[in-house]
């Protein structure tokens, strides 16, 4: 399943280290994440992505202090 959500992140820096976090998170398949837009993508072979995206957020907190992910 390919969901977007709207993230809040600093800088491109962060952004690329969130990406590259997820991206090896059990359970994703694909993860972008566009600063320009604030956007994240998200593919996963699971319907319900709540988990996971709970773990993104923790994740991204770890790299940067202000980062939030919501649904669109």
């Amino acid at each position: 399943m390919k969901k977007s959500y709207k993230v809040e992140i600093d800088c491109p820096n962060c952004a690329a280290k969130v990406e590259n976090a997820v991206n090896k998170l059990d359970g994703v398949t694909k993860c972008t994440i566009n600063f320009m837009t604030q956007k994240l993508t998200l593919e996963t072979e699971a319907e319900d992505q709540t988990a996971i995206v709970r773990e993104i957020a923790r994740v991204g907190k770890k790299i940067d202090d202000d980062f939030e992910v919501s649904a669109k």
